[in-house]
């Protein structure tokens, strides 16, 4: 089994859930690292001599008290013998990374709290840490360690798919729901983890995400042409925005279709957006371009996004009091291969 992402966390966390490790190894492990930390921060000098990665804009997005204990944590971790179980410990240190920043919740993007806020903002980190690693333990153990044998080969990359000629039995994925510009800003959500874990290109992802790049086509041909003519009459730069994302929605649909077997499923999980009070169909763009490519379109499920970052309702025209809801449904669009 392959996985292709282009966000390192995404990936590392793909890795971490499909390494099989036995679980004394990963409970000697996780003592070792309590004793470790404890260990260090009782020791000033050695606190002091730990070098923080190179994060952008450390002190806005940290306090001095949160930045030395994620220090000490991540140094400690990197400590570890086992790769594998570093691999499975850096999770929830991501996660510990966000819930201690500035950052502020139930957004898709980085935006920092207010500086009233950062006063009372004290955070635990490393009773935070610990019980986060303790959830991932859990986790692993109950949903994904009985799942995996000696026969299990899951291999996940970090680049982009290009597709393989007539090589899966079925492709399953969840593409972005729209350019990170306007949508959900996948890099940005994962760039202050990405930094920490020591990633070089943690503020470029977004621009190497679908309708990153900028385009001067407008889409004029199939189901999405009437929305995103809806779009350009209020606003051409956003329309052509817009375009930009499904243009390279179209590639990546064609390169999966290319790779899949005769027979074969292609199973997508995505979010119909809504621009300027537009809603974009994309979950019949995806049937549509799949059908373009020689499959079959079989159903497409529709369910309610039961938790997301981004917030229920916002205000597209940034007016006082009209708000609009955002994504409040999945779709999962099932199409076979003839």
């Amino acid at each position: 089994m392959d996985g292709f992402d282009i966000n390192p966390l995404a990936v590392l966390i793909s890795k971490a859930k499909f390494t099989t490790l036995s679980l004394p190894l990963i409970e000697k492990s996780r003592d070792k690292l309590r004793e470790d930390v404890f260990t260090v921060l009782k020791d000033e000098d050695a606190v002091e001599a730990i070098q923080p990665p190179k994060i952008t804009n450390i002190a806005y997005w940290f306090s001095k008290e949160v930045i030395k204990n994620l220090n000490v944590l991540k140094h400690s971790i990197d400590a570890l013998d086992n790769r594998a179980v570093r691999t499975l410990f850096y999770v929830p240190f991501s996660e510990t990374v966000r819930d201690c920043s500035y950052t502020r919740t139930n957004e898709f993007k980085l935006y920092r709290i207010k500086a009233e806020d950062m006063l009372d903002f004290n955070p635990d980190v490393i009773g935070l840490f610990f019980k986060r690693l303790r959830d991932v333990i859990t986790d692993y153990k109950t949903f994904y360690l009985p799942h995996l044998t000696d026969k299990t080969t899951i291999v996940v990359q970090d680049k982009v798919f290009e597709g393989i000629k007539d090589k899966y039995d079925a492709v399953l994925t969840s593409p972005p729901y729209g350019d990170s510009r306007t949508t959900v800003a996948y890099g940005q959500f994962s760039t202050l983890s990405n930094e920490w874990l020591g990633i070089s290109h943690a503020r470029k992802i977004d621009a190497r995400l679908m309708g990153g790049k900028k385009r001067a086509e407008i889409m004029r041909t199939g189901c999405i042409a009437e929305p995103i003519y809806e779009i350009q009459q209020q606003n051409d730069t956003r329309a052509r925005e817009v375009s930009a994302f499904y243009f390279d929605l179209e590639t990546s649909i064609q390169h999966v279709a290319y790779s899949i077997k005769p027979g074969g499923k292609s199973i997508y999980v995505v979010g119909n957006r809504k621009v300027k009070n537009t809603e974009l169909p994309t979950d019949q763009f995806i049937a549509e371009k799949f059908e373009e490519n020689g499959f079959t379109h079989l159903t497409t499920y529709k369910r309610v996004l039961s938790s997301k970052a981004m917030p229920s309702k916002n205000s597209p025209t940034n007016e006082a009091g009209k708000t609009v809801n955002t994504m409040l449904y999945e779709y999962i669009v099932i199409c076979e291969k003839i």
